[in-house]
């Protein structure tokens, strides 16, 4: 230990007290400052950069909400609620925090530390919001869910970055409560629009006094010439059973957008801003574990839509989805008639080895052939073929065509002899419908004809895209069986062209 010899009374006072802020593992200007409410301790170097599809962050009591995704100036703005607990941090009130991480291709990614964070005592959850770049600057509007007398309630508030990766809050703060007729707990997710006329914002809300009790669900509009000061205006979405969550607003092609999630995600179009609204023959973002995606464009005119994938309860195959978990992301395709379809974005998609060189074990009646034309004929019941020592964590492919009517035809995934457990993906042409493990899409149009399938296992989630224009995932820890069935049940199928391909190392490990 080295020996300081001190002049005066008063050197001797400072150096205590330089020591004692050291030890308390502050800097002099830092002991200054004022301490985090809410701190998650989250280390975005810590993260990986060569994949963003199925992210959470390594803590493993950290997990990812709603995301909020955002493109400026050639660069994917991928903001998401860092959540600690599944929604039971500050009393069940959230404490959820912006966190941000960026790409300029969708494959190389940047984490950065809280973008937009509890401050304050009183702030209980930097709640969702969207993203506006409007005077030279990044406008972040967003809900702060509060406790007043003794009550939970939504606020609007706003900040404002020159770059988007850390934000000031403005005031006053809040900026907007909500007005007579909206319940004040029922006051969230604010969508910035802008239009020639001026700012929009929808706001997730619930009436006090609906036209039909419950059907109180709506988007309140509020309306601005200058992001600061609002005026109430008629909602622009009304009569829903619940409060309409995150809602997503945009143009593509000659068609205007809006999304919301209320009991699934739905979405209308229309020609005009507005409304009045069409509503779709089938409901592509309404995927059971896909949660609360929006969008924001890419590259090209290219459109992508972010959501989450929840956790289940005990980590069980049919525990009931909880708050945070992964990251999904979506490409939406656009239909002539302005229907909207999701697939894989090619940028997404894990780096796989070679395709594996499996046998195929046929049943000798009524299956013949090998992966690259597979054919199962049981019209009478049900056949089948499998592939043994299929990997944990692999990519599916293939192409499946009915011949004539089939009651049903599909897979079981990570099963094992004689398909015992394992999960089933499940086309039914007549109802349809496809069915992943204990999840199911419907609408599904054309699973009569051929369609492709591709089929991503990483660790517990298993994610499928029908067809390029439709995608289910789930999450499924239990089952880990090596064997891949395939079956076609009182019908003739064939399979073709089936690829097998185990995820690279560095792509096939999740921390949970």
């Amino acid at each position: 230990m080295s020996v300081c010899i001190f002049k005066s009374k008063r050197m001797e006072k400072r150096f205590f007290t330089l020591v004692f802020i050291t030890m308390m593992g502050l800097s002099s200007s830092s002991a200054q400052e004022k301490a985090v409410p809410f701190d998650v301790n989250y280390n975005p170097a810590l993260q990986p950069t060569n994949q963003i599809q199925y992210f959470k962050p390594v803590e493993k009591d950290l997990f990812v909400g709603d995301c909020i995704p955002f493109s400026y100036n050639g660069t994917f703005y991928l903001y998401w609620l860092i959540d600690k607990g599944h929604h039971s941090a500050l009393n069940g009130l959230g404490g959820h925090q912006w966190a941000l991480s960026t790409s300029k291709d969708l494959i190389n990614w940047k984490h950065y530390p809280i973008a937009l964070g509890i401050d304050e005592e009183w702030e209980k959850s930097i709640c969702t919001g969207s993203l506006i770049y409007a005077k030279n600057s990044f406008y972040a509007f967003y809900a702060t869910r509060i406790i007043k007398d003794g009550k939970t309630q939504e606020q609007l508030s706003y900040a404002i970055s020159s770059d988007g990766t850390k934000f000031v809050k403005q005031k006053p703060n809040p900026f907007f409560t909500a007005p007579e007729g909206y319940n004040p707990s029922q006051f969230r997710d604010p969508k910035i629009i802008s239009a020639p006329d001026g700012y929009h914002l929808f706001i997730s809300s619930y009436k006090t006094d609906p036209e039909i009790q419950q059907y109180g669900g709506c988007l309140a509009h509020l309306f601005s010439k200058d992001l600061k000061n609002w005026e109430v205006r008629e909602p622009v979405l009304t009569g829903q059973r619940g409060t309409p969550e995150c809602s997503d607003y945009f143009y593509w092609n000659g068609w205007y957008y809006l999304i919301y999630s209320s009991y699934g995600t739905f979405y209308v179009k229309s020609r005009n801003p507005f409304g009045p609204w069409e509503y779709p023959s089938d409901q592509t973002l309404k995927e059971p574990f896909a949660n609360v995606p929006k969008t924001a464009e890419f590259n090209n005119r290219r459109r992508i839509s972010a959501a989450w994938i929840p956790s289940r309860d005990e980590n069980k195959d049919n525990g009931h989805g909880k708050f945070g978990g992964n990251i999904v992301l979506r490409e939406l395709v656009q239909e002539e008639d302005g229907t909207l379809g999701t697939k894989f974005a090619p940028e997404l998609v894990p780096e796989c080895s070679t395709p594996l060189e499996l046998p195929v074990i046929l049943d000798n009646s009524l299956s013949t052939g090998n992966s690259e034309k597979l054919q199962i004929n049981s019209p009478n019941g049900i056949g089948s073929a499998n592939f043994d020592q299929v990997p944990y964590n692999c990519r599916i492919t293939l192409e499946i065509t009915p011949l004539g009517n089939n009651e049903e035809y599909g897979l079981y995934l990570r099963s094992n002899n004689k398909a015992e457990g394992g999960y089933r993906l499940n086309f039914s042409p007549n109802l349809e419908t496809v069915q992943l493990g204990n999840v199911s899409i419907d609408a599904v149009k054309n699973l009569g004809n051929s369609i492709l399938v591709d089929i991503i296992m990483k660790d517990d989630i298993i994610d499928v895209c029908v067809d390029n224009r439709r995608c289910i995932v789930n999450r499924c820890p239990e089952q880990k069986g090596d064997q891949l069935w395939l079956y076609a049940k009182q019908g003739n199928v064939i399979f073709k062209s089936i690829k097998i391909s185990e995820l690279k190392t560095d792509q096939a490990s999740l921390i949970h």
